[in-house]
């Protein structure tokens, strides 16, 4: 797992308002690895899941249950 490139990437996030407001828009965890390796840091959607519910720094991470779409 590439923890240390996550945590280095919610760390920027916790000092950059305009990256935090772009990572809470997205949808999912891979959208969100997207940006981040845009920005040079290397960790997949999956990673991030994985540490749901774990503190790191000042960011707990909360993976947000979105209701699918139905015909």
């Amino acid at each position: 797992m590439s923890l240390d490139q996550l945590e280095a990437f919610l760390k920027k996030m916790q000092s950059e308002p305009a990256l935090k407001e772009q990572v809470l828009a997205m949808s999912t965890a891979d959208d969100v690895a997207r940006i981040a390796l845009k920005l040079g840091f290397e960790f997949s959607g999956d990673e991030l899941l994985r540490i749901s519910g774990k503190k790191v720094g000042k960011v707990t991470v909360i993976k947000n249950d979105l209701p699918g779409e139905y015909n």
